[in-house]
């Protein structure tokens, strides 16, 4: 794997990218040849360096008071850096700070990034840890320094060449390309957007030469998700094509990953992306309900279909499944009446000629309600217990609820997603645009979720008079 690469360590005065600074930079600058070499300088933060930092790196404020600041030899880092992989450990760290670093000098630092606690993750899942004492230990490398930068930056240098060493090299390959995103990254789609995605829960779109998108996705992690799409497109019909047609990505963040469903549901339902069939609206969605029924003296239910534009849905009577199609409520029904040995001519779905069994009964396959051997009571009671699991719940909270996640609350009502807010006054505002039609890809994710969370009901807001 002939690449240019960096192997990259930063000392800080702490963990934040935006107020902390460097104290110490190491890199191992590696060649396509494979030929090493090293560098590494102290830097003066121009800011006290806190104690505990002091008494982890050993670096102390006497050490770097003659030391450059970072301006002095931001030139030469950049020129070490330039046009080569970035390797470090947890490497969004280091890539932030130095990206802080140059943003403070008014340079735009872009680089390929390659984290090798992910890269060790990906190779090795058998593992539990993987931070860098945990490398040391399992592969058996060289620390004379721990937590000095350039010791730091050749261990990183020492556990690359073992991977190349003990590993194929068409898997460590496949692996650097899923984690840096550029395997097959599209060329018509700007390479920096790897900088700005954020490894948040989320909600991304695939825009084509139109405005129209392409593709709605859900991601815990947007960043991952989205570079999958291009490290797979070489193996995948549908990706290939969407790689080939992608012009523009956006996202959007979602405190959790309910939050992301939930939004993902209700963009795909509102704009309809070519790619998106499983999730995409349809206009017949439907239900079964049971309704009286009676054959002489006998009373019992038979299913009737209806439709989910004209039910109340959380408040409505006992309801079985939700079907895109009136098509599949019929073939669901009576695969599951087969199933059971129900009569399908008693049950609407068969015509019964008078006077003559059903066509199942004459199989064996209908326990004989047509013909007098079960009675319509007991052959009713039967269909409910088969078609239980199938019950559309109730909305238990009355009205309108919250449910926290992260940061802000989802607004909830009868199994509609009304949308998330972060304030009272959204909260408020939400309730107030009235609830959506019902989704059946919404109702499955809270049916699924709210048993687990914790949820407060919300009054009905008043609305002022006009």
């Amino acid at each position: 794997m002939g690449m240019p690469m960096v192997f990259v360590d930063l000392e800080t005065t702490g963990s934040n990218g935006v107020v902390d600074r460097i104290t110490e930079i190491g890199i191992v600058e590696v060649n396509e040849d494979g030929e090493a070499r090293q560098w590494s300088s102290l830097i003066n933060p121009q800011t006290p360096i806190p104690s505990f930092i002091q008494g982890l790196t050993g670096i102390t404020d006497e050490m770097v008071a003659q030391a450059p600041a970072f301006e002095l030899v931001a030139e030469e880092v950049l020129l070490r850096l330039h046009g080569r992989l970035f390797v470090a450990h947890n490497a969004r760290f280091d890539y932030g700070f130095l990206k802080n670093e140059f943003k403070r000098l008014g340079l735009d630092f872009k680089a390929s990034v390659l984290c090798t606690v992910k890269l060790s993750r990906r190779l090795f899942p058998q593992h539990s840890k993987h931070n860098l004492d945990a490398l040391v230990a399992r592969h058996g490398l060289s620390t004379p320094a721990r937590h000095r930068a350039l010791a730091d930056a050749d261990v990183l240098w020492q556990f690359w060449q073992v991977l190349k060493r003990e590993l194929p090299e068409a898997e460590l390959s496949q692996a650097v390309g899923e984690l840096t995103g550029h395997s097959s990254w599209p060329a018509h789609l700007d390479a920096t957007l790897l900088d700005d995605l954020p490894e948040r829960h989320g909600v991304y779109t695939f825009h084509g030469e139109g405005q129209l998108p392409l593709y709605i996705g859900k991601a815990n992690n947007l960043r991952q998700r989205v570079m999958s799409h291009f490290s797979a497109d070489h193996r995948l019909a549908k990706e290939m094509s969407l790689s080939q047609q992608v012009r523009r990505i956006e996202w959007v963040e979602a405190p959790g990953e309910m939050g992301a469903l939930l939004l993902e549901a209700q963009l795909i339902k509102h704009h309809q992306p070519i790619h998106n069939r499983r999730l995409r609206r349809s206009g017949d969605l439907c239900t079964w309900r049971l309704v009286p029924t009676q054959r002489g003296d006998e009373t019992g239910v038979k299913p009737e279909l209806a439709w989910a534009r004209d039910l109340d849905w959380g408040h409505q009577d006992a309801v079985y499944g939700l079907f895109s199609s009136q098509r599949d409520a019929v073939k669901t029904l009576r695969e599951i009446a087969e199933g059971a040995q129900l009569c399908l001519a008693t049950l609407g779905l068969d015509k019964l000629p008078a006077g003559r069994p059903c066509f199942g009964h004459q199989l064996g396959q209908c326990s004989g309600v047509c013909v007098g051997q079960e009675t319509l009571t007991a052959h009713s009671q039967r269909l409910q217990t088969v078609l239980a699991d199938w019950q559309v719940q109730v909305w238990p909270y009355g009205g309108p609820v919250k449910v926290a996640e992260g940061k802000a609350w989802h607004v909830l009502d009868a199994w509609c997603y009304l949308g998330t807010a972060s304030t009272p006054e959204a909260i408020e505002a939400l309730l107030l645009t009235g609830k959506p039609a019902f989704d059946k890809d919404t109702y499955k994710i809270l049916v699924s979720r709210l048993p687990s969370m914790q949820v407060e009901r919300l009054p009905r807001p008043q609305r002022q008079a006009v």
